[in-house]
């Protein structure tokens, strides 16, 4: 029964390691899309996310499974009940890189963002994809102490979002009001991106030990 158990439970894990790479292969194309004004990929983005959804149903109908055949308890149930948490969070990733995605269809066939901040953009971005690979590798390997490090990204990613609030707030700004509501809900999608990534390890963590680490203690 405990060697059933933890092949199903593997199981559900790879699927929501697939969700998390595929939340990642989205924002990188996503980025792209708003780094270059292309619109066929930002188009490719939103058709695809149907297969988030797809994925997102398949998880949740194993962890279903799990707890009608297996009866988990404790420890075991402690598993099952982070999956079904980290579906919504992988899931919520997946539907932030949609929102990039549509930013940049929105302005085609113009840049949603102005030169100044591109650079910005193109870290951010690079960050949410290393976030999205990571979270997956530690679903795979359930790795507590590679889950805390997630946060550290998540910093890095938070330093950009604060900084971009600058160059917004410059006196030398000159792109107008419409300009800097796409800067600030995008700079949301990705520091969104990142905490839902981080917030992956903090329930893998929890998963593996029962306990949370200390820099995860005021995450939300």
């Amino acid at each position: 029964m405990r060697t059933a158990y933890q092949e199903q439970l593997q199981r559900l894990n790879t699927i929501l390691g697939d969700m998390c790479e595929l939340a990642g292969a989205a924002m990188s194309r996503a980025t792209r899309a708003l780094l270059q004004a292309d619109l066929a990929l930002a188009e490719g983005v939103i058709a695809d996310h149907d297969r988030m959804n797809a994925l997102a149903t398949q998880a949740e109908e194993q962890a279903f499974a799990v707890l009608a055949l297996q009866a988990p308890v404790a420890g075991d149930l402690r598993g099952v009940v982070s999956a079904f948490q980290i579906v919504g969070d992988v899931d919520r990733m997946g539907a932030l890189a949609l929102h990039v995605a549509k930013v940049a269809r929105r302005r085609h066939p113009a840049k949603a963002l102005p030169e100044e901040v591109n650079g910005y953009f193109a870290e951010m971005g690079r960050l949410a994809i290393a976030l999205a690979h990571n979270a997956r590798e530690v679903l795979n390997s359930l790795d507590h102490e590679a889950a805390a490090r997630l946060q550290e990204d998540d910093d890095a990613m938070d330093d950009l979002h604060r900084h971009l609030f600058t160059v917004l707030m410059d006196r030398d700004w000159d792109h107008g009001v419409a300009a800097a509501v796409d800067v600030t809900l995008l700079g949301r999608y990705y520091e969104r991106f990142a905490d839902h990534a981080v917030m992956v390890g903090r329930r893998v963590f929890f998963q593996a030990t029962g306990k949370l680490p200390e820099q995860f203690e005021d995450a939300s």
